[in-house]
């Protein structure tokens, strides 16, 4: 799982790749379409979804002339999984501080 996570979020690091991947959550797009809202090459988008892919985040199919990509929601879910399980943890961590920080006035709070 660790492996899968590493690639995931190594994958998810690029700005370019986050909003290719926010793209696709609204539905299948051809690589023309993902290459649009961007100043970069075709190829250097390709290069990009081939990234995504390796990783796991995205399925390209061939439809006709076109390739077309979509979001592989699976890799996504796991890596929310491993987020929420540090989450919870942390935010107990947090309601733990806070409730310490209560019992104990500050000498602001004296004033």
């Amino acid at each position: 799982m660790s492996d899968v996570l590493s690639e995931t979020f190594t994958a998810l690091a690029d700005p370019t790749r986050r909003a290719i991947i926010a793209r696709l959550s609204r539905g299948e797009a051809t690589v023309t379409e993902l290459a649009e809202p961007f100043a970069l090459s075709l190829p250097t988008v390709s290069r990009h979804i081939a990234s995504l892919e390796r990783a796991g985040l995205v399925r390209k199919a061939r439809r006709g002339q076109e390739r077309t990509c979509a979001l592989n929601t699976d890799r996504l879910r796991d890596a929310e999984d491993w987020i929420a399980e540090y989450r919870d943890f942390f935010e107990s961590r947090f309601d733990a501080l806070s409730r310490q920080l209560s019992a104990h006035p500050t000498e602001e709070d004296d004033r």
